[in-house]
């Protein structure tokens, strides 16, 4: 069965030696490297699972360029069979923001913007996202935010879907949003706004298989089948580790089917 990750990234050693993320590391007991990681070891993650695409992010934080577009377009040129981008820019200006992912879009091929609140310290409702936001609308590409508490060590407040999220799909109906994370501890908040608007979604990165909040398990079997779309949080979580109990959820082959592939392809289209 086709698998596709939605929510990966390649990390540079920018990434990894950040101090914000020392309780993801601790928690995912690693260590951060100290050289760069060959891009060749994400695509052996994603074999191991049996995933034939994933979407890689850039970052981009305060101080700049954790992992930057180009980057990502670097790695997506040299396995563009595997790999599909997917943008980020520095929210503080408006107007660069814009330009930059036109750009990520028209001339890297990028299929998607992803803004992690809670490196900005903003939610997704304060004004500086919703120029993006327009952009993306224009461009028939996802947004793609995190939702639910913050890992790394950051507030989790920006991570709230009500009322944030709840503002932004009341305000932007024709906008595609897709809440990774799950939401927890805020997973029912999640599946309402993903029941309530027709074009919001939740993926399950950062959660392995057995350890997805129950009423999420119950909507993926459910009337939400085809709102929920697999991530693994790569590196903090291989794809191999987030699917290892994967039968445990009871899901029919419909419901697995969507959920591996069949939502992510409708939202990004070859």
């Amino acid at each position: 069965m086709t698998i596709v990750d939605v929510w990966m990234q390649h990390p540079t050693l920018r990434f990894f030696q950040h101090d914000m993320l020392e309780s993801v590391l601790r928690w995912t007991k690693q260590e951060a490297p100290t050289d760069e990681i060959p891009i060749d070891a994400t695509i052996a993650a994603m074999d191991e699972a049996g995933v034939e695409r994933g979407l890689v992010c850039a970052w981009y934080e305060a101080s700049g360029a954790l992992i930057s577009n180009d980057e990502v377009a670097g790695w997506v040129a040299a396995h563009p069979d595997r790999l599909t981008g997917v943008a980020s820019v520095d929210l503080r200006s408006p107007m660069k923001a814009v330009r930059e992912l036109r750009r990520a879009v028209h001339d890297l091929g990028f299929r998607a913007l992803r803004i992690v609140p809670w490196l900005w310290g903003l939610p997704p409702n304060h004004r500086l996202y919703y120029p993006l936001f327009a952009e993306c609308v224009d461009l028939g590409i996802p947004f793609m935010t995190q939702v639910g508490h913050t890992g790394p060590l950051r507030t989790s407040e920006t991570g709230r879907p009500i009322p944030y999220l709840d503002d932004v799909a009341l305000e932007f109906p024709e906008l595609v949003i897709i809440g990774g994370h799950v939401g927890y501890p805020w997973t029912q908040e999640m599946i309402s706004l993903a029941t309530k608007y027709p074009n919001v979604y939740i993926d399950t990165s950062a959660y392995v298989a057995h350890r997805y909040p129950p009423e999420l398990v119950e909507y993926m079997r459910g009337h939400g089948r085809r709102k929920v779309l697999f991530g693994s949080n790569y590196p903090m979580v291989t794809p191999a580790q987030a699917l290892k109990r994967l039968d445990e959820l009871g899901l029919d082959d419909e419901a697995r089917e969507l959920f591996l592939s069949g939502n992510a392809r409708r939202l990004f289209p070859e």
